[in-house]
């Protein structure tokens, strides 16, 4: 496998989650908080991360991106739910 991707989920302020894919997802993260991310997540900060995936190929994180955007709200807060388990339970 070449350079490892991540897909990750941010939350804004008002709840709202956003998906995107990428190499490095806390330096995104930064980017995002800096308003040099995506023009959807401009202002409505404080962001944080939600979710992100296993590292995988850049094709597979690029379909699991799209696939996610498809999910209604309510499968990506489940998503979400589990991923804060695994981390509160030092399994990250």
């Amino acid at each position: 496998m070449g350079t490892p991707w991540f897909v990750y989920l941010i939350r804004t302020r008002q709840g709202q989650l956003y998906c995107g894919v990428t190499t490095d997802v806390s330096r995104r993260l930064i980017q995002h908080r800096q308003g040099k991310g995506a023009r959807a997540l401009r202002g409505k900060g404080p962001l944080s991360l939600a979710w992100q995936s296993q590292p995988m190929e850049k094709r597979t994180a690029m379909q699991r991106e799209w696939q996610i955007k498809q999910w209604p709200k309510q499968r990506k807060e489940a998503l979400c739910a589990r991923f804060c388990c695994v981390r509160d339970n030092g399994v990250d």
